[in-house]
């Protein structure tokens, strides 16, 4: 298997671990989420990999290669940084976020908070919220695909598979063994793997 295939691979599923985190919540606290509502979230964040790949495609064809790729690097790993220090913050601190409709960080913290009818399922609209916050990791993988010349269509096509594929396991597995512990982990797992993967490049 080709160095460029497992980066492809490994961005889609690094971009997709907080999915996972939140899956796991929901089969925790049975909050369903419909196979439509799963796909939404999917194609938001295969969408947001492919537009941001795009960008980071055009942003490298106007400087050094040497440049993009320590450019690409950069980013994957501030966000892995990034991933690292809001899960610090979490375990460290339980003070209440503020209230905000477009506060993605208190949704990603307490995802049941997406069931705004309260009726124990994700609709398609609540997906959509859920999507924009959880394609936040795709943004920088797919920046990184497009500036290190990876192929940002299999890229994309990576991240909304793992996004569909975790979310609904994850779910299945919460549901099944109440995996609480695991699932705040996951959000760790995921900016470890980012760091890793930008170094790697850089290399």
């Amino acid at each position: 298997m080709s160095y460029h295939l497992l980066a492809i691979l490994a961005i889609g599923l690094a971009s997709n671990l907080d999915n996972a985190g939140v899956g796991i919540a929901y089969g925790v606290r049975k909050i369903r989420i419909p196979w439509y509502s799963n796909l939404a979230v999917a194609l938001i964040s295969f969408l947001g990999t492919l537009l941001s790949g795009m960008f980071g495609s055009l942003l490298s064809s106007w400087v050094h290669p040497w440049i993009s790729k320590i450019a690409g690097s950069a980013v994957i790993i501030l966000v892995g940084i990034w991933v690292l220090l809001q899960s610090s913050i979490e375990q460290k601190s339980k003070a209440p976020l503020p209230e905000g409709a477009g506060n993605f960080a208190r949704l990603l913290r307490n995802p049941e908070e997406a069931d705004k009818d309260l009726s124990n399922t994700i609709s398609l609209s609540e997906a959509t919220v859920l999507g924009i916050a959880l394609a936040m990791n795709a943004l920088a993988g797919g920046f990184n695909a497009g500036v290190t010349q990876l192929n940002i269509w299999l890229t994309s096509l990576s991240v909304g598979i793992f996004s569909y594929l975790l979310f609904a396991l994850s779910f299945w597995f919460g549901k099944k063994y109440a995996a609480e512990k695991l699932g705040s982990r996951a959000t760790v797992i995921s900016g470890i793997l980012l760091i890793l993967i930008g170094l790697a490049q850089v290399w």
